[in-house]
């Protein structure tokens, strides 16, 4: 994590200086109100590699540590609910002929969310409820535990989500 974009400021409208981005904590409403889909009391949004480049989401964000099972339906909903899709298995216009061997597997990690303050700070911009994760450490102050699940037709790399196998501080959900 690169701790100054979390202290970056940048000039309002007016002239005054302030934060770029804050730490931020998705909880009820206001992560629903954020794209988060509220589902049996789990909160779940998709999520885009580092090119933010895909139509569609190439992984699964659930906060707090969750059971894989449970992030699974999660995602299903969610792909239910946002994108009218009936399973989470290929994307649309995909090959259903092509196999997907299984779905991958849930990891259990941290993550800190960083918000624009607007409309906290009227600075005129476009960002207004727009926010983005930094995988971290669980000790990161402000760091919030999350279950990440790639989308079973991205490819392995697409999310870039942390895996317990190269040392990264994660875990695999049970």
């Amino acid at each position: 994590m690169t701790a100054p974009a979390l202290y970056e400021t940048g000039s309002g409208r007016d002239g005054i200086m302030c934060p770029v981005e804050q730490l931020w904590t998705p909880y009820g409403q206001d992560a629903e109100d954020s794209g988060f889909v509220a589902h049996r009391g789990l909160y779940v949004t998709g999520i885009d590699d580092p090119t933010e480049d895909h139509l569609f989401p190439t992984g699964f964000l659930v906060l707090g540590h969750q059971r894989w099972a449970d992030i699974i339906e999660a995602a299903a909903a969610y792909m239910s609910q946002v994108h009218s899709w009936r399973n989470i298995y290929l994307y649309p216009g995909d090959d259903p002929s092509v196999l997907i061997p299984r779905i991958p597997r849930a990891v259990h990690t941290h993550g800190v969310f960083l918000r624009h303050p607007h409309p906290d700070h009227a600075c005129g911009c476009g960002w207004d409820e727009a926010w983005r994760m930094v995988w971290a450490p669980g000790t990161e102050p402000g760091a919030v535990p999350v279950t990440a699940l790639r989308h079973p037709a991205a490819a392995v790399t697409a999310a870039s989500l942390p895996s317990p196998d190269t040392g990264a501080p994660a875990t695999w959900a049970p």
